[in-house]
């Protein structure tokens, strides 16, 4: 079994959900008192949020990739950034380590190819849903089109996770509109929707909709699962 190395913390809320499934994924696979081999570096989210609202991506990129390269030093042979958004920077953590970097979107879009959808709509922070590194990698490596919501639900998307679910809050009002929103880009021919933010899924379950979730939390940690036991 690989020792999984996590970049978490970002937000902490999500991070918990990373650790128990890594650890019912191993325990389901392996059966007995097996769990999975995790060495975790929790970040204080405030200050990388800051980095992320001053766009310091190269800040951040080298903050990141420090703390992989001592995950790797201590032991880790893969590595996992438990946020989708700081995928971001994921080629400044490429660039501090050696060991092998599990990207979230290329999880998430290999099960949507699996499942034969062709069209995604994606919610997650204004960084995730507006700029390429994400939606763009998507299309371009797996050959599926992405959409977005139009910008006044994107900022409705965004200052939940932040104001809300980042700190615990999970509201029905809040549900409420994550939903209108999905059912609306459903609508616009979307053939399910990712919850492009760790967060998401502590907010919004398959039985709260009939559009398709790809729920990127759960998608990263199988595949993980997947990786560290090969």
């Amino acid at each position: 079994m690989k020792t999984i190395g996590l970049l978490g913390g970002m937000s902490w809320e999500s991070t918990l959900t990373y650790y128990q499934l890594l650890n019912e994924g191993v325990k389901e696979t392996l059966g007995g008192l097996h769990s999975a081999k995790i060495l975790l570096h929790s970040f204080d989210f405030d200050e990388i949020a800051e980095l992320q609202r001053d766009a310091a991506w190269d800040d951040a990129g080298e903050i990141l990739g420090r703390a992989a390269a001592g995950l790797e030093a201590a032991g880790a042979e893969m590595m996992l950034i438990c946020t989708n958004t700081m995928h971001l920077v994921e080629s400044a953590v490429r660039a501090h380590t050696t060991v092998p970097l599990l990207h979230i979107a290329d999880a998430t879009a290999e099960t949507a190819k699996a499942a034969g959808y062709k069209k995604l709509a994606l919610l997650g922070t204004s960084f995730t849903m507006e700029q390429d590194f994400y939606k763009g990698r998507i299309a371009e490596k797996y050959g599926i089109e992405v959409i977005t919501p139009e910008a006044a639900d994107r900022q409705i998307i965004h200052d939940i996770i932040f104001e809300e679910l980042c700190k615990g809050d999970v509201r029905d009002s809040s549900r409420l509109e994550y939903i209108r929103i999905i059912e609306g880009l459903s609508a616009q021919g979307a053939d399910a929707a990712i919850l492009g933010c760790t967060e998401i899924g502590l907010l919004v379950k398959p039985e709260h909709t009939a559009v398709p979730l790809l729920d990127t939390t759960a998608i990263h940690c199988a595949a993980a699962v997947r990786v560290a036991l090969a």
